[in-house]
């Protein structure tokens, strides 16, 4: 049984350098359900003359959702400064993908966080949410396994729980599970409802978790990574939502992009089956 959406994030399809309407068809025609586009791809489409009318009815006209988008401004950067000037962008870019009719952003620990407690990082969270609530838009609070703060699923949990903001969600991933040595097991102490979405993609054994990068990513199912065991404990606590294929892979096997995505389709759909009963 499959009981997850299906959804292609933008980065696996960077190797192709696809414009954000071709990145949208390629996502439909493969037969996800879902898009998460990149900030930085929509802003270069409307600096080609692009518009976001145009953008939002080509995507009405697939049928696609778009449940989240990535971007990347410092919410949480130890300068005050710098963390102003990434709420003012956070806000900026918000509004456009609320216009879009994307319903969340995601929030990682980008810029310096090394130093930051995660009582302030709990307070700029409940910053930003607020922010992005009153725009329209739910920012989905990320942790990166590499980053000096905010690089475990526990301390996650704990910046939404101290931030104060009702319904918080989480942004999951399996990659930066192992990367910053949090065990799958403790999703099982999450309900469901607390994640906003999960990306979706596997590891090898090769290189070692100290040394392994976004490039390394492999195909759901195609690495070491439980992948049954990790969508059999998102299904028991509860969770329905989105599983979004994220890559970073420069060698794509001559596969073209149409057929990366249907791949990946293929990978996401078999890797998370779950066995009831």
């Amino acid at each position: 049984m499959f009981p997850f959406k299906t959804s292609l994030n933008a980065s696996t399809l960077f190797p192709y350098v696809l414009d954000v309407e071709s990145q949208i068809r390629v996502a439909a025609d493969a037969g996800y359900e879902g898009i998460e586009l990149w900030v930085r791809d929509i802003e270069t489409y409307l600096a080609a003359g692009g518009s976001l009318g145009s953008l939002r009815r080509l995507i009405g006209d697939t049928g696609l959702a778009l449940p989240n988008a990535i971007a990347f401004f410092r919410w949480a950067d130890r300068d005050k400064a710098v963390r102003e000037a990434g709420l003012e962008q956070a806000k900026r870019e918000m509004t456009m993908l609320a216009d879009l009719g994307c319903e969340a952003v995601a929030a990682p620990p980008f810029g310096d966080v090394e130093g930051v407690t995660l009582e302030e990082m709990a307070e700029a969270f409940a910053r930003l949410a607020k922010l992005g609530r009153d725009i329209g838009i739910e920012p989905y609070l990320e942790f990166w396994g590499r980053a000096k703060r905010l690089s475990r699923l526990s301390e996650a949990v704990y910046v939404a729980m101290e931030s104060g903001v009702g319904d918080a969600k989480i942004l999951l991933d399996p990659f930066h599970l192992y990367a910053g040595g949090s065990k799958p097991e403790g999703l099982a102490c999450l309900n469901g409802r607390m994640i906003g979405i999960v990306h979706a993609n596997d590891y090898p054994s090769e290189p070692d978790r100290a040394r392994i990068a976004d490039r390394d990513r492999v195909f759901p199912g195609e690495g070491t990574a439980d992948s049954r065991a990790f969508a059999k404990t998102l299904h028991d606590i509860g969770y329905r939502g989105f599983l979004s294929l994220e890559l970073f892979q420069e060698d794509v096997a001559g596969r073209s992009a149409a057929a990366t995505a249907a791949y990946g389709l293929g990978r996401i759909r078999a890797a998370y089956d779950v066995e009831i009963g």
